[in-house]
């Protein structure tokens, strides 16, 4: 099964210079841990409700922090035409727990998560990613 029969489409962005007080109630309104963040039509970061814990609420930065300031600029992502089993074995060796989707000119797509995978592949396929994800250091 190809990633875009798997992949959710409905994905909720976040901008750079949002304050991550906004992304965080984007988060809580779709119930999801993570947006990716897009400037100018591109894929430019993610940014986690952990990014949000560790690198602003721990080092004490307000609900003004601009989303930039926290976000992971060095952003995993899979090809939509790839094979599920493809990409549930790079979410294993990544330890994420979920990618954003481009199609090959490179445009956001789409989202895959965890759940994706276990709903669209091999109980063995699933399990593989969520024991991978769930390494020590995850």
């Amino acid at each position: 099964m190809k990633v875009s029969e798997a992949m959710s489409r409905d994905v909720r962005l976040a901008n750079p210079g949002q304050p991550i007080s906004e992304a965080a109630k984007a988060m809580a309104e779709i119930d999801a841990g993570a947006l990716p963040v897009s400037e100018n039509d591109r894929l430019v970061g993610m940014i986690t409700d952990r990014d949000i814990a560790i690198r602003a609420v721990a080092e004490r930065k307000g609900p003004e922090t601009p989303v930039r300031d926290v976000m992971s600029s060095e952003v995993k992502y899979c090809y939509d035409d790839e094979e599920i089993e493809h990409v549930a074995d790079n979410m294993a060796q990544l330890q994420v727990r979920r990618l954003p989707v481009v199609n090959r000119e490179k445009r956001l797509v789409g989202i895959v998560a965890l759940g994706d995978v276990s709903r669209s592949s091999s109980a063995g396929t699933a399990g593989k990613a969520v024991k991978g994800v769930s390494r020590p250091g995850a």
